[in-house]
């Protein structure tokens, strides 16, 4: 034990209870005269407010920008801090602070016992900047991993090296289609998926991109070298077709039951024909929202009193539950009308079109025409619009087995019919055209006896339809709703533009229901569908083929 007396170490100090100090000996210093400090005078050269560089940011410790040191007295060049310990680096830290500098606030994080200077834990990496391909759309694979032989993450690695390869061959639209560039790398993955192995799906990849990187750019969408390579050299296929000739179709004529089943009008119905062309003042029922009304013609202050929607519903599946929802509006069916026009009247029964106007069977030339002229194989498409004798043919376009457009003629009204609705959205005539029509419905049948005759193979898209419309009963006919048909079966028919694009890869019909259909546009692609399944489905021996949804 030593004496803390004796040695002296507290005798700078005064002692805190001088007056009243009964200690023997003191530790402290009974000295008169000496004053207590409560701080300690420090040089103070630099006042750094930040750590130093070598000290991590984990380690630092915010300070203010303004210094709060003040010397105690201000004549003095030595400035004094308060006796309070300072804040020490951690000892993991191996340099020490700079002389001089010193750090006055409190830390703003945990002591060091509490913060992880070695954290083993993987460091979270920044997310990255999305790349130019992937803001325009690159494609993401749904795949269950368990399922699919080559690893996921290999085959949207692939996809991508697609996806850029056909936005390279894009590039003259892709900024305003994207949607391509994704479809046809999502196809070509697949088809590639599909023929190859967890060996050889690589190779197979890159033999695609070479492929396609050999293939003419495209110019528009509707380009034949637009698609995956499979569709591609179907579509090639296709061309080496010139022509569609009546021996590639003798196997797929509908048969007389196949007609009558599919609303075709195989026989002239009775009656003399056309014996009420028109019923203006009548009463019928709206084929829109089936009120009953009275006929009047377009602009007699009734153009607005059907309530209707322009589009088909739809069936989606939600939940397990089947939802109708129309395509104009997203509206589930039933719901009101999204639009407002006249109402309208539409008659199926043969006998009812019969009086309206005759049927008549196609017919040979007149005897100052040629056999010659007459087609082995027609294209055929009509436009109509609602009349006060019903529906009424408003164009005819027929397109010969080359494609070429052979007849393309605007139809006159008959006497004493009036307009109810052009149907612009759809048949894409105006009364600026209907005015420039010359022939009415007999002399369009008259004109087209020059290029179809008892033997001519008529090709169609509900063909029924157009041959109604035309009053025109003919027994030899091809109909791409049968040729493809709807999943549900008959009476089901897929919409034409819906087959164009995925058997041609091509878009018609593409005015958003602002512009109209064009009637040779139809009639080219109902015989380029027919030229499709030439080359791709038709059988190679007679009566092999029975017609799906028969």
């Amino acid at each position: 034990m030593f004496s803390a007396r004796r040695i002296g170490l507290f005798d700078s100090i005064p002692c805190p209870d001088i007056s009243t100090c009964s200690r023997n000996p003191c530790l402290f210093s009974h000295k008169r005269g000496l004053v207590h400090s409560s701080s300690i005078a420090v040089p103070v050269s630099v006042i750094s407010t930040k750590a130093p560089d070598h000290v991590s940011s984990v380690h630092r410790v915010a300070t203010p920008t303004k210094s709060i040191l003040k010397p105690t007295v201000a004549s003095s060049s030595k400035a004094s801090i308060p006796t309070k310990r300072p804040i020490t680096y951690s000892s993991s830290i191996k340099a020490d602070p700079p002389a001089g500098s010193i750090i006055t606030s409190r830390p703003s994080e945990p002591p060091s016992k509490f913060q992880r200077l070695n954290t083993s834990q993987r460091a979270v990496p920044a997310l990255a900047q999305p790349s130019s391909s992937s803001i325009s759309g690159v494609p993401t694979l749904i795949a269950h991993p368990a399922t699919s032989t080559v690893a996921l993450n290999i085959r949207q690695t692939c996809l991508k090296s697609l996806f850029d390869a056909f936005v390279h061959l894009y590039s003259s639209f892709h900024a305003e289609h994207p949607h391509f560039a994704s479809k046809s790398a999502l196809a070509q993955e697949a088809d590639v998926y599909s023929k190859t192995n967890k060996q050889t799906y690589r190779q197979g990849i890159v033999s695609a991109i070479v492929a396609i990187k050999k293939r003419p750019a495209p110019l528009t969408p509707k380009d034949d070298t637009v698609g995956s390579e499979a569709e591609y050299q179907a579509r090639l296929n296709v061309r080496k077709i010139t022509r569609v000739e009546a021996r590639h179709l003798e196997q797929v004529l509908l048969t007389r039951s196949q007609m009558i089943e599919w609303g075709f009008v195989v026989d002239i119905p009775t009656g003399p024909g056309g014996d009420k062309p028109n019923s203006e003042g009548d009463e019928e029922v709206c084929e829109r929202c089936t009120q009953r009304f009275i006929v009047t013609p377009l602009g007699l202050g009734k153009d607005e009193a059907c309530s209707f929607h322009w589009a088909r519903p739809f069936t989606t599946t939600s939940n397990g539950e089947k939802i109708k929802t129309y395509k104009c509006c997203a509206m589930v069916h039933p719901g009101p009308g999204c639009a407002r026009g006249p109402h309208v009247f539409y008659e199926k029964a043969p006998e009812d079109l019969h009086r309206r106007h005759p049927f008549t069977r196609s017919s040979h030339p007149a005897p100052n025409l040629s056999e010659d002229a007459v087609l082995d194989v027609a294209a055929i498409d009509c436009e109509m619009i609602y009349t006060t004798g019903g529906m009424h043919v408003a164009r005819v376009s027929v397109v010969d087995g080359d494609g070429k457009a052979v007849f393309d003629e605007f139809v006159r009204l008959s006497e004493g019919v009036k307009v109810i609705d052009y149907l612009t959205r759809y048949s894409g005539i105006t009364p600026e055209l209907l005015e420039s029509a010359v022939l009415d419905l007999n002399a369009i049948r008259q004109a087209l006896r020059a290029f179809i005759g008892p033997k001519t193979i008529l090709i169609g898209h509900a063909l029924d339809n157009d041959l109604k419309t035309l009053r025109m009963v003919h027994h030899r006919v091809v109909d791409t709703c049968i040729l493809f048909p709807h999943r549900g079966g008959a009476p089901f028919r897929r919409a034409l533009r819906d087959i164009v694009s995925e058997k041609l890869q091509k878009m018609i019909q593409s005015g958003g229901g602002k512009t109209g259909h064009s009637s040779v546009e139809d009639a080219i692609a109902t015989l380029d569908l027919v030229r499709w399944w030439i080359a791709n489905e038709r059988p190679w021996k007679p009566g092999v083929l029975a017609v799906k949804g028969s």
